[in-house]
């Protein structure tokens, strides 16, 4: 386990390998842990030193006091991943992002563009207004309340959700909510319901990649065709028996399209 300090407090992440390096960004209620297997896969090539981080509030980063409950939102999550490469030195890089941590990564690759190399978002809304009806009404400060009061609202809504993921989707996703603050769970989901990258997205001049399941239930995969009309250096990967969660539905088909992507020397 590493850490780093910040003024906001203590960010966690876990880092494999040696070679150059890689930034790997989790989803709302989520950790560093949906990305191991990938990890695992890119350090065992020898060429990546693979960086996971945990956003303030999830994971085993800093739980916020409620008076700094502005850092949950995307922007305060992309000058996160800043300082995080400053810190450790890291001029740089790739950045991979899955769910809202694909939003983040596509802020970063606006806000700071010299520092992103090249970006990808996995199951990532382009456009707040395509989550699921429930994960937008989570965005509700009175209705997370009433979900935090009384945990069986929030145990039903997720296994409604996830009622088709697989059992080790289920399990992760259950784990990694225990360990997120009320605050971070409603605020940082509320961001995002707000958020609309299309009208930016035609700054972005680094290769970009987007990997959406087919079948996904959280977020539209019609994001897919936002990120082609918007981005000119762009390719989309549809995983057809994949859902929010490619990287463990379909994980050799996504371990390539990752792998083509790293290696690609040109824009598409």
């Amino acid at each position: 386990m590493s850490s780093i300090v910040t003024e906001q407090g203590i960010l966690h992440y876990e880092s494999l390998g040696r070679g150059q390096p890689i930034i790997l960004l989790h989803g709302w209620i989520n950790s560093w842990d949906v990305w191991r297997d990938m990890m695992i896969a890119l350090a065992k090539t020898g060429k990546f030193r693979v960086y996971a981080l945990d956003f303030w509030g999830f994971g085993d980063s800093a739980k916020l006091a409620s008076s700094q409950n502005t850092v949950f939102h995307i922007d305060s999550y992309a000058e996160m991943v800043r300082q995080f490469m400053d810190s450790l030195g890291i001029q740089q890089a790739p950045i991979f992002g899955h769910s809202m941590g694909g939003t983040v990564a596509l802020q970063v690759s606006l806000t700071h563009p010299g520092r992103v190399e090249r970006v990808a978002v996995v199951g990532s809304p382009i456009i707040g207004s395509s989550l699921n009806p429930f994960l937008q009404l989570a965005g509700y400060g009175s209705i997370a309340k009433l979900v935090w009061r009384y945990p069986i609202l929030l145990h039903s809504l997720m296994r409604l959700l996830l009622a088709k993921d697989s059992k080790k989707v289920r399990g992760m996703i259950f784990r990694d909510v225990q360990r997120t603050t009320m605050e971070s769970f409603f605020r940082s989901i509320g961001d995002l319901r707000d958020t609309d990258l299309r009208s930016k997205l035609i700054a972005l001049e680094i290769p970009t990649l987007g990997i959406y399941g087919v079948k996904d239930n959280i977020v539209s995969p019609s994001n897919a065709q936002l990120l082609q009309a918007n981005v000119r250096s762009s390719q989309v990967s549809m995983l057809q028996r994949s859902r929010h969660f490619p990287m463990t539905d379909e994980p050799e088909l996504f371990l390539e399209t990752v792998s083509h992507f790293l290696n690609s020397s040109h824009h598409f």
